[in-house]
């Protein structure tokens, strides 16, 4: 009703080729109208309404649509100009993998998630392109990453061919950013490094650098990686690492860093690359520390659920139980409960926004416990954190294991699934 209502008030006032585009975006299996999904024509973009609707002034197409807990799609140009105004999306929930730059560089370990995720009918993989360590996997045409010596490591020299191979084998493929732990970048600029008191580099735990999330140039940095994988194929930009360090104090920033400058550094790194990224109608997100889902303040770390989900598509909780070091209300020992710390979490973000669940995709643990008891996380666990996920509604869940070997997960054998052919090696 509103698209309807914003056409006849542009005629009213005399607008010349006012909301030239219109149209409608449908579930491709209920056919109902898809409620405020994002349609994009000419990198101008718009909300439908409630019922699917949209108008948008632009030139012949291609109509771009995206909605949280679907597959983007598209109208041609040739469409577009034939009178073609329904777009369908297909509902969609990510059944994800995780490997890391060398893990999506191995024969080993990427045929191993391949066959794993042929097995137990997954559907998603999520693959680092700028990783832990600051190097980016791919040749880059990025003057800074060159200049950084973030190329040192190339572990996919054709990032297109392998988009080609993953959705061939109809797989969603999520591009990991590691935003601001940037040993690489640190290391070469130390003007836009997190520096200690004395002007020295921070290094953290593992003795890496970081940069200050406050510098436009680090900013304008990692979204350029982001603009070269949603160009080439990716169906969504993950930022992780996207906050300040959990440092003590005596680390010094560009700027006096208080709670309220960390969410605005945070957030306005967001708007930026959520504006960058309109043209490729890629879904962004954002992955979180799992004690944001119900923390009030930023953690210290510039995190907030307020100020993150209006800017992305979805907020991506790292829900591991180890991760949980004083539990949950009510329930203190993380090891014996992993399918409430994931379904209550979830559920306390949930009730804080007053979002749709699939808003949210939690990462969940299939590691070997490294805080409690050094338990195993096998099919029991594995299995309690997915049941969570699913009875929860979130648009599907994750499983990271930062060695990329997933061992018996317990995932659920199922009888569709991708060929044997399409997830050939590429």
């Amino acid at each position: 009703m509103r698209g309807i209502l914003a056409v006849l008030l542009c005629l009213l006032v005399g607008v010349p080729d006012c909301y030239a585009q219109r149209g409608r975006i449908v579930d491709a299996v209920s056919g109902t109208g898809v409620d405020s999904a994002t349609v994009t024509l000419d990198s101008r973009v718009v909300q439908a309404d409630p019922d699917g609707y949209f108008a948008l002034n632009g030139a012949a197409g291609p109509v771009l649509a995206r909605a949280p807990g679907y597959r983007a799609s598209s109208l041609t140009a040739a469409e577009v100009a034939q009178g073609v105004g329904t777009l369908k999306l297909t509902p969609f929930r990510p059944k994800a993998l995780y490997l890391s730059m060398y893990g999506i560089g191995s024969q080993v370990l990427r045929g191993a998630a391949l066959k794993l995720i042929h097995d137990a009918n997954l559907n998603a993989l999520v693959i680092d392109v700028k990783g832990d360590r600051g190097f980016i996997a791919y040749p880059t045409n990025i003057a800074l990453a060159h200049a950084a010596g973030a190329q040192q490591v190339i572990t996919i020299p054709d990032l297109p061919a392998l988009l080609r191979s993953l959705h061939e084998a109809g797989l969603y493929a999520i591009a990991r950013i590691v935003t601001f732990k940037d040993d690489p970048l640190a290391t070469s600029r130390p003007d836009l490094a997190v520096k200690l008191q004395n002007g020295a580099l921070f290094r953290d735990r593992e003795g890496l650098g970081w940069t200050d999330p406050s510098a436009q140039e680090v900013a304008d940095y990692n979204i350029a990686v982001a603009v070269e994988a949603a160009r080439a194929g990716f169906d969504e930009i993950q930022f992780d690492y996207l906050r300040f360090p959990d440092a003590p104090k005596g680390i010094a920033f560009s700027r006096l860093t208080t709670q309220a400058s960390r969410l605005d550094a945070i957030a306005g790194f967001l708007s930026q690359a959520r504006d960058r990224l309109v043209p490729f109608n890629v879904y962004v997100s954002a992955d979180i520390f799992g004690y944001a889902c119900w923390n009030l303040n930023d953690t210290g770390i510039g995190q907030r659920l307020e100020e993150m989900m209006p800017l992305v598509d979805y907020l991506s909780p790292m829900l591991y139980p180890s991760g949980f070091q004083f539990g949950i209300p009510g329930y203190p020992d993380p090891m014996a409960h992993p399918y409430e710390i994931v379904r209550l979490s979830l559920e306390r973000a949930r009730a804080r926004l007053g979002v749709s669940p699939i808003r949210f995709r939690p990462w969940l643990q299939a590691f070997k416990d490294y805080a409690f008891d050094h338990r195993t996380f096998d099919a029991g666990e594995v299995t309690a954190q997915i049941r969570a996920a699913t009875d929860f509604g979130s648009d599907g869940w994750m499983l990271w294991n930062p060695r990329n070997t997933y061992g018996d997960t317990g995932l659920a054998q199922a009888d569709e699934r991708p060929s044997e052919a399409s997830l050939a090696c590429f």
